[in-house]
């Protein structure tokens, strides 16, 4: 390699020998289920590009530990830390991890460019990966093939993987059912993420059946259970501000003037999003839940609602995170790790009231 250019990475080496980024990680890592042929075919392509391996705290990992656990969230991380579920569950998972006095490393669940997951090279002794990610699958491939200890929160792993388990649709379908009760029937629902592209789009048949996060499809699908045919419009993220946008496509027209089909109802994926979508309904002439009910998910503690509480289903948070550390624990001190699961809790506030006539 030249003076000047830029050093060679592992995404170099994947491109040369043909095989995943993630392949040409796991050789690096020391591990020993790849194929002898493919192998060779990697240090070839990495003698030829003068890539000489990995950060020297990655290649460490081999004779020791870090004292660090990797734990991946989707999207950027100053969004993921604007979401109170987020904080909380993260105090659960660092009180945990105090016992063993592990730190911990935040990580993004996309990579930049063509650049392998960040995860792939981390020194980390465990992983965390949050099943809000949209690539959860593709990251939990890459940490099992670097041989280590991981726990999935709220998504698909696997029988031999534990998880932490929420009861999403289950928890979705009894406040949607709650809506019906009250006599909706035009209801709407503002979704969280479905993919990687966090589009503000609404939600199509193809769309649905591309899409990849598992805490979005989950709660998606207790809400159809109640109202099969419904408008749903997924949102950019877990933030107030999108359940603003979302809902005003749903109340208003472009020009501003309010729908003759707009929803008697909007079930928000999250607390966010309702607030959002509160804000949208009241800035258009809507009172709440008057003129229209909006209902959440998560029983935080929401701002931006003045004196009404939210109806919602509370999810431990806390204890979530909480139960994520301690499996962690237990698989670095050499036993095997428990799968967990939790039910949320249906809180009744006021912002849901009868179908307007």
């Amino acid at each position: 390699m030249g003076t000047g250019m830029r050093r060679a990475t592992i995404a170099d080496v994947a491109r040369e020998a043909g095989v995943s980024t993630s392949t040409a990680s796991v050789v690096f890592s020391g591990k020993v289920n790849v194929a002898d042929a493919t192998r060779a075919k990697v240090l070839a392509a990495a003698a030829a590009l003068g890539y000489t391996g990995p950060d020297p705290r990655a290649a460490s990992l081999r004779t020791g530990r870090s004292g660090i656990v990797g734990v991946v969230l989707a999207g950027e991380l100053r969004h993921a830390f604007l979401d109170p579920v987020t904080t909380v569950m993260m105090d659960g998972l660092t009180d945990a991890l105090a016992s063993i006095s592990t730190g911990i490393l935040l990580l993004r669940d996309d990579p930049r460019d063509d650049e392998p997951p960040a995860i792939a090279e981390a020194p980390v002794d465990a992983v965390v990966l949050i099943g809000c990610s949209a690539r959860a699958g593709e990251l939990l491939e890459v940490v099992r093939q670097r041989g280590l200890p991981v726990v999935v929160i709220e998504g698909e792993a696997g029988i031999e993987v534990p998880q932490v388990t929420l009861d999403n649709r289950e928890a979705s379908a009894t406040i949607s059912r709650h809506v019906f009760q009250l006599g909706h029937r035009r209801v709407a629902t503002i979704t969280l993420p479905v993919d990687s592209t966090r589009e503000r789009v609404p939600l199509t048949p193809e769309r649905e059946a591309m899409a990849t996060v598992s805490v979005t499809l989950d709660r998606l699908a207790g809400f159809r259970d109640v109202f099969p045919e419904a408008v749903a419009v997924t949102a950019g993220g877990s933030l107030v501000d999108e359940g603003y946008l979302v809902a005003h496509m749903l109340l208003a027209t472009d020009d501003g003037a309010l729908r003759d089909d707009r929803p008697t109802a909007i079930v928000a994926q999250s607390d966010l999003l309702a607030v959002g979508a509160i804000r949208a309904a009241e800035e258009l002439g809507l009172r709440v839940p008057d003129d229209l009910t909006v209902v959440g998910f998560d029983g935080i503690a929401a701002d931006g609602l003045g004196s009404l509480e939210l109806t919602t289903m509370a999810q431990p948070a806390l204890e979530k995170g909480r139960a994520a550390g301690e499996q962690v624990a237990r698989m670095l001190q050499g036993e095997p790790g428990d799968s967990v699961h939790f039910a949320c809790e249906f809180r009744a506030g006021e912002t849901a009231g009868p179908a307007v006539i």
